[in-house]
């Protein structure tokens, strides 16, 4: 059966999911400000989540799913409260005028909700009580989408990283420090499991299976921040350290994706190591390579 899917905020990872799901039948629409950078298989859907005018091209008739993953315009409070709260608050307003219900709404949102410090182990069961502004925000934009009176998931994701989001490598090539003790437990996925995590809860939910109403999306394997540094160092033959470029960086969580594999996901790149050399691969940069 064909499924129609709106993606509100269709960046980077709403296109790789809306041309997953476009390659298996769906019907999907694309809303972004500038949609001259959608591909062929997705809608477009020209509009501003800033704006209350509804999108002229906003689709007509059914919408079974709705995907809301936009992305702040600017890091501060006022700017994170604008693209996830007022954001969503105007698409569920958007769809209220043209009677849509989705069968299910998911929210994309960040496991910034968190504010565990210690090196500790969460999973979806604990306490979301992030003293920062933007995991405050996110967590009110998530009680927005659970209460909006559509079944609702929130699937949390950490250090999204791949193509184009190549920030640690540039930073390791400048011979990036990170302090190793304590040690600075980060969280990733590559945004092809991004992608594929939404797609694999959206056909889930299309089969009939009951979902939670929140998920977190990472890999398999937290992983201190200095070993990650160490083994891109290696890669990429870097020997300097740089007296400047040092992290400074405070939290350190481990986050558990037990509960979105218990449904079947899998991740295609478990840890940072599989998923940099399909990067560095790309980049042609695999020369040397040190295979574990």
């Amino acid at each position: 059966m064909n499924a129609s899917l709106l993606i509100a905020g269709c960046g980077d990872v709403g296109t790789r999911l809306g041309v997953r799901l476009a390659a298996e039948g769906w019907s999907v629409y694309g809303l972004r400000r500038s949609v001259t950078q959608l591909p062929g298989a997705i809608v477009p859907v020209a509009g501003d989540l800033q704006m209350d005018e509804c999108p002229s091209a906003w689709p007509t008739g059914k919408l079974d799913y709705l995907v809301y993953c936009a992305a702040a315009n600017s890091h501060d409070e006022a700017g994170y409260r604008s693209a996830y709260v007022e954001g969503l608050h105007r698409v569920l307003g958007w769809l209220a005028e043209h009677g849509q219900t989705p069968r299910r709404l998911l929210f994309v949102s960040s496991t910034g909700v968190y504010g565990q410090q210690g090196g500790e182990w969460v999973d979806e069961g604990s306490p979301a009580e992030a003293a920062g502004y933007s995991g405050r925000v996110m967590r009110e934009a998530e009680q927005l989408a659970l209460g909006s009176g559509l079944p609702a998931t929130c699937v949390r994701l950490s250090g999204l990283y791949g193509p184009g989001r190549e920030w640690l490598l540039g930073q390791v090539r400048q011979g990036y420090r990170v302090a190793s003790e304590p040690p600075l437990y980060g969280n990733r996925i590559h945004v092809d499991d991004a992608a594929g995590l939404l797609a694999y809860l959206l056909q889930a939910d299309q089969r009939g299976v009951v979902l939670e109403n929140c998920y977190i999306g990472v890999d398999d394997e937290p992983a201190p921040l200095d070993q990650v540094v160490a083994w891109l160092r290696e890669q990429l033959n870097v020997t300097h350290w740089s007296d400047t470029a040092q992290v400074r960086r405070a939290g350190s969580k481990r986050c558990s994706n037990g509960r979105a594999r218990g449904l079947g996901w899998a991740p295609q790149y478990p840890s940072y190591r599989e998923g940099y050399r399909a990067i560095l691969g790309d980049a042609g940069l695999l020369e040397g390579l040190q295979l574990e």
